[in-house]
C-alpha cells in the first residue's frame, strides 16, 4: 500500500520534519514546499496522490491555493490542515471538495490515518471484503442443506446478493468466480426446493407457504393502502432485488423505507401468468374458469395482458374495498411525460397503480440490439443501466412529485430475470410455447432430469389448452433449444437475460413500501 506519491505544504514545512520522516518510514514519497504558488508549479509538473495543504499560510493562502490546485488535478484529493476551527473557514474547505480536514497541532498517526483513508481506502475495504466473504463461504454453503422453507431461502438470496453488491469492484477475479459458483449452487439447491414444495403450496397451504403473486395484493397491498391516505403502487416488470439496491441511494433523500420484504412469483414467472394473477388476486387456472373470455392462452393470439385495470376492480369490488382508483400503464416515453404533466389524477386518488415496462423492454432490447448488449454485458452492467436509467427517467421524477405531495410508495414487481447460458434440448409441436424457460404444450419431449415437469397442470392451478397439456420449467441458467435450430438459438440466446424458469432471480420478488419524508 506504501509507494504513494504526497506533496505536503506548509509554510513551516521545517518544523514538520518529524512527521515526513515518519511517512516515510511507512514508505511513502513525500515531497514538500513552504508557500502555495510553489505547490501549484510542483502539481503542475507531476501527479501526486494526494496533496496536504496548510489554510493559512502567508502570500497564498491555503483556501486561495485549492481551487488552483483543483482545476489543474480534479481528481487529486486534498486534506486541509488549519489552526482556526471556525465554522465559516470549514464550510470554504468543505465548499471546495477537500477530501478531509485536520486541526493543528497534528500528530503523524493522526495524519497517517487521513492518508489511508483517501488513498488506499478502496484497495483496503477489497482486500477485508474480500477475507470476509472467503471466512463466511462455508457458513453459506452449509445453509443450502437447512433451507426448509421459502423465507430460509430468502435470507440465503438476500446474503449473496449482498456480497454481489460488496464485491462488485473487487480487483480479485478469483473471489468473484467463486461467488458466482456459490449462487450456480445455490440456484441448483433452489430449483430441488420448488420442485419438491411447489405443489404442496396450493394443495395443502401452511404457515410456512409463501405469500404469492394471486395473494399480493390482499395480504401486502390493502393493509398498506388501508393505513395510508395516499397510496401509489408502482410495479416494474423485470425489478430484481439487486436493481432495487442500485436505485435505494437515489430515493434516499425523498422517502425512508419503511419495509423491505419480498413474495414469492408463481410459476411460469412470465407476464401473462404472474401479473394476470397480481391484479386478478387469482390463480391463472381461476381467471381461466371464471372470466374465460378474458384469457388467453400461449397458443392463442392477442394481447395477453389488457385487462389488469379489469382485474383489480373487481378484486377490490370482491374484498370491499371502495378505494378511488387510478391506473396506468407506461410503456413509452412519452406516457411519463404525459403522467407527470397530469399529476393531480395520481395524487387525488386515494390509491394509484402504475405499471413500468421500462427494464422488461430493456431485457428484450438487450437480446436483440448488439450495442445495448455491449453495454450490458453482465449483471453488474446491467445493474449499472438501470441506475443510469432510473437517475434520468420518468418514474424518479413522479416518485419526487408523490414524494412533496405526502404519498406512500409501494414498489414491486411482478419477476424477476436471470441471465441464461446452458441450453438444454426439448422438442415440442407447431402448437409449444415459445418461451425460452417455460414450455406449454401436448407432444413435449424432454429429460425429465434437466427440466420441472408438471404433467396435470391444475395441480398447479394452470389452465390448459388441451386435455393432454404439460408444463416444463427451466432450472437456474438453463434455456430451451429445440434439436433442428439448437446453433442458431444457442448463438442468439445465450448469455441473455430471460424469464418464465426457476431461480431466485425469478421467483424472490423484492417488495417495498416507502415512506416520504
Amino acid at each position: 500500500m506504501s509507494g504513494a506519491k504526497i506533496l505536503w505544504v506548509d509554510d513551516e514545512i521545517d518544523l514538520l520534519k518529524p512527521h515526513i520522516l515518519f511517512l516515510k518510514g511507512k514508505g511513502y514519497d513525500v515531497e514538500t514546499c513552504n508557500n502555495g504558488y510553489d505547490a501549484i508549479d510542483l502539481v503542475a509538473a507531476r501527479q501526486f496522490d494526494l496533496v496536504i495543504l496548510d489554510e493559512m499560510m502567508p502570500g497564498l493562502t491555503g483556501l486561495e491555493t485549492l481551487p488552483r490546485i483543483k482545476e489543474l488535478r480534479p481528481m487529486t484529493p486534498v486534506i486541509m490542515v488549519t489552526k482556526s476551527e471556525e465554522e465559516n473557514i470549514m464550510d470554504k474547505a468543505v465548499g471546495s471538495k477537500i477530501a478531509d480536514y485536520l486541526i493543528k497541532p497534528v500528530n503523524p498517526n493522526q495524519v497517517l490515518l487521513s492518508i489511508k483513508k483517501n488513498v488506499h481506502s478502496q484497495q483496503l475495504v477489497t482486500e477485508q471484503t474480500t477475507a470476509d466473504y472467503r471466512s463466511e463461504f462455508g457458513r453459506i454453503s452449509s445453509s443450502f442443506a437447512d433451507a426448509r422453507t421459502f423465507a430460509d431461502w430468502v435470507q440465503i438470496y438476500r446474503k449473496l446478493y449482498n456480497w454481489e453488491m460488496e464485491l462488485s469492484e473487487s480487483t480479485d477475479p478469483g473471489v468473484r468466480e467463486i461467488l458466482s459458483y456459490q449462487k450456480n449452487e445455490a440456484n441448483n439447491e433452489f430449483a430441488k426446493f420448488i420442485k419438491n414444495r411447489y405443489l404442496d403450496w396450493f394443495a395443502k397451504p401452511d404457515d410456512d407457504t409463501p405469500v404469492m403473486s394471486q395473494n399480493l395484493i390482499r395480504k401486502k397491498v390493502f393493509p398498506v393502502v388501508d393505513a395510508a391516505p395516499k397510496t401509489t403502487f408502482f410495479l416494474i416488470d423485470n425489478f430484481r432485488l439487486d436493481q432495487w439496491r442500485m436505485i435505494r441511494p437515489v430515493l434516499h433523500g425523498l422517502f425512508d423505507v419503511e419495509q423491505e420484504d419480498f413474495y414469492c412469483s408463481i410459476l411460469p414467472t412470465a407476464t401473462q401468468y404472474a401479473r394476470n394473477a397480481i391484479f386478478a388476486g387469482l390463480t391463472p387456472l381461476a381467471i381461466d374458469k371464471i372470466m374465460p373470455d378474458l384469457w388467453l392462452n400461449d397458443n392463442e393470439h392477442g394481447g395477453k395482458n389488457q385487462h389488469e385495470e379489469d382485474f383489480l376492480r373487481r378484486q377490490m369490488q370482491s374484498q370491499g374495498k371502495s378505494y378511488k382508483l387510478f391506473f396506468d400503464k407506461i410503456v413509452k416515453t412519452d406516457s411519463g411525460k404525459r403522467l407527470i404533466e397530469n399529476i393531480d389524477k395520481v395524487h387525488n386518488a386515494d390509491f394509484s397503480v402504475i405499471v413500468y415496462n421500462f427494464l422488461d423492454i430493456l431485457s428484450h432490447a438487450r437480446t436483440e440490439t448488439q450495442i445495448i448488449r455491449d453495454l450490458a454485458e453482465d449483471e453488474a452492467a446491467f445493474r449499472s443501466l438501470t441506475r443510469s436509467w432510473f437517475e434520468h427517467s420518468d418514474l424518479l421524477e413522479l416518485m419526487r412529485l408523490l414524494a412533496e405531495r405526502g404519498h406512500t410508495i409501494i414498489i414491486t414487481s411482478d419477476h424477476g430475470t436471470i441471465q441464461v447460458d446452458n441450453p438444454v434440448r426439448v422438442q415440442g409441436d407447431r402448437a409449444t410455447s415459445s418461451n425460452l424457460r417455460y414450455k406449454t404444450g401436448r407432444n413435449l419431449g424432454f429429460n425429465q432430469k434437466e427440466v420441472f415437469a408438471i404433467t396435470k397442470p391444475e395441480l398447479a392451478h394452470l389452465p390448459k389448452s388441451n386435455i393432454t397439456s404439460t408444463y416444463i420449467f427451466a432450472y437456474n441458467r438453463d434455456f430451451f433449444v429445440y434439436p433442428n435450430n439448437t446453433n442458431q438459438f444457442v448463438r442468439y440466446y445465450n448469455n441473455t437475460f430471460q424469464h418464465g424458469g426457476i431461480s431466485m432471480e425469478e421467483m424472490i420478488v423484492p417488495f417495498l413500501v416507502l415512506k416520504p419524508r
